[in-house]
């Protein structure tokens, strides 16, 4: 390993022990070009496909490569982990594979096909505070009362190690590749890639994004150390974390070139985008690094790599990601219209929203608000729309017939 600071740093010639360790195991997962990022940027984008890994996520890499490098006797006692998902699945399926019996602690909140898909693969889930700080708190005091490995999800040299094997596959896959983009929680996916990627194309710029919601990296290289965040919260449960490590703010902060943030909007844009050009179904977390480019967050030489970094995602979080990021993206459209009380009223609204070809999806009709004046009546709709310039023209033509129309926020 390279000294970085006080901390050691992953060299290269780790990470190719842990892609043999890996082979037979581990997918060497698709790289896609990505048209409509492309004509985006001007110029080629493609998209790595760790969404489509094993267990859904990268973090079966690291995660094996944590647990097979355990003695026998280590092995025996078993492993623990804390994770929202995917890390628990990529631990519960490498101890599997490996003979370990496995315990993992999650949030309380974590999406309930992570769970079962982490019981699935033959783990013990207990479920265990709101964050994943505080299931990494109780995962912790598990391993001290019981003897268990705890397998750290970010913070440890073989987890960062397993996981710059992504970019090993990048770099043979695309060789002119100039920038490689990924998500960011605490840091070890960023930072495996960084190490690999440094070492064999110093020029190849690695950039990370983290959702704004829960941005620790940023404040923490500004001040030069890892700080946690008082409150965090983001619809990126992957990459919710409150604290890098400080293995991986070592990474980071000596190897990554840039750390940017991004809105819940710009993530929920990008998989819609994902979805409906892609045919890509990946999760909040692993859409950081396409919302970062869409929204222009950073600026990029291509060819550019974005890591889709997960594919675990709820499907009643899909279905609300679906419709915030339709209304992000001026396509769908809630708006509250107050108009007089009289037979006919509501069928002619509806008439003129058809004639302006708005699709309308639900209608709430109420004669019950205080605020009303006698004789009206609010109606409340969701209207399907083209984009934003359709959504104006819709409103301005309701406006214009008299009606008064108050749009309500995406949210």
């Amino acid at each position: 390993m390279r000294t970085g600071g006080t901390t050691q740093l992953v060299g290269l010639a780790e990470v190719t022990a842990a892609r043999e360790l890996l082979v037979g195991i581990t997918r060497v997962t698709p790289l896609e070009p990505s048209r409509p990022l492309s004509a985006a940027l001007g110029g080629p984008v493609w998209l790595k496909g760790e969404h489509v890994q094993r267990a859904g996520s990268y973090k079966v890499r690291g995660a094996y490569v944590r647990i097979a490098r355990l003695s026998p006797a280590e092995r025996e006692r078993g492993v623990v982990a804390a994770s929202a998902g995917n890390h628990a699945q990529g631990v519960a399926l490498a101890a599997g594979l490996l003979g370990a019996t496995a315990t993992v602690f999650m949030p309380v909140g974590a999406p309930l096909p992570k769970v079962a898909a982490t019981k699935g693969y033959g783990a013990r889930v207990e479920l265990v505070g709101s964050t994943v700080d505080e299931s990494l708190v109780a995962a912790q005091d598990f391993a001290e009362r019981t003897g268990a490995v705890f397998i750290h999800p970010f913070d440890h040299p073989d987890v960062i190690a397993g996981q710059g094997t992504v970019a090993l596959e990048i770099l043979e896959q695309c060789p002119e590749v100039r920038t490689i983009v990924a998500g960011v929680g605490g840091g070890g996916l960023i930072s495996g890639i960084a190490v690999a990627a440094k070492a064999l194309r110093p020029d190849v710029r690695v950039i990370g994004v983290q959702a704004a919601g829960a941005a620790a990296f940023p404040p923490s290289l500004r001040a030069g150390e890892p700080l946690r965040l008082s409150t965090y919260a983001t619809i990126a449960d992957g990459i919710a974390v409150g604290r890098p490590g400080e293995i991986t703010f070592a990474h980071v902060s000596k190897l990554v070139d840039e750390v940017v943030t991004v809105s819940d909007d710009d993530i929920s844009r990008a998989l819609l985008m994902l979805l409906e050009r892609g045919k890509q179904v990946v999760e909040p977390a692993g859409a950081a690094g396409v919302a970062a480019l869409l929204a222009g967050a950073v600026e990029v030489d291509s060819p550019v790599v974005a890591v889709l970094s997960g594919g675990n995602i709820d499907p009643l979080l899909m279905l609300r990601v679906i419709e915030h990021g339709l209304a992000s993206a001026g396509r769908y459209l809630r708006i509250t219209v107050r108009c007089a009380d009289r037979p006919g009223q509501l069928a002619s609204l509806l008439t003129q929203i058809a004639e302006h070809r708005g699709n309308v999806v639900d209608v709430v009709h109420q004669r019950q608000n205080p605020h009303l004046g006698l004789g009206e009546v609010e109606v409340a709709l969701s209207v399907e729309t083209r984009g934003p310039e359709h959504s104006d023209r819709l409103i301005s033509a309701l406006r214009g017939s008299g009606y008064q129309v108050a749009i309500a926020q995406p949210g």
